[in-house]
């Protein structure tokens, strides 16, 4: 089941949203100051691309806090409304609840994504 999800989540709108978290990737990597930020953009890229039977689990310490506490101020925030709308936007209809809750899962990442791994 989580194949055909994600290939109709590639074909309705992932390869889009993937290419565009690949090309933020690549942009913040060219600093040397925003690598970690680029490495966060690659990670919610692979959710992007293929979302359905992945789970995400979440820890890290200080330095992980501290670094999601600066990336809720300036990207976290933004990106997590887009994500919420969007799946809610999906949710209006009974086909589109499992494109919803991936969106869900997406918008929890984006408060947290340092020191979370995809499993």
């Amino acid at each position: 089941m989580s194949l055909l999800g994600n290939v109709l989540w590639f074909i309705f709108g992932g390869f889009l949203s993937g290419l565009s978290w690949l090309f933020s990737g690549l942009l913040w990597c060219i600093t040397i100051i925003g690598i970690p930020y680029g490495r966060q953009c690659f990670k919610f890229a692979s959710m992007a691309f293929a979302p359905f039977g992945k789970n995400i689990e979440y820890g890290g310490g200080a330095v992980s806090f501290i670094a999601n506490v600066i990336w809720i101020i300036f990207f976290g925030i933004p990106m997590f409304l887009e994500n919420i709308l969007f799946g809610c936007i999906w949710c209006v209809t009974i086909v589109g609840i499992p494109f919803g809750i991936q969106f869900f899962k997406i918008a929890k990442l984006s408060l947290a994504p340092f020191g979370s791994k995809i499993v």
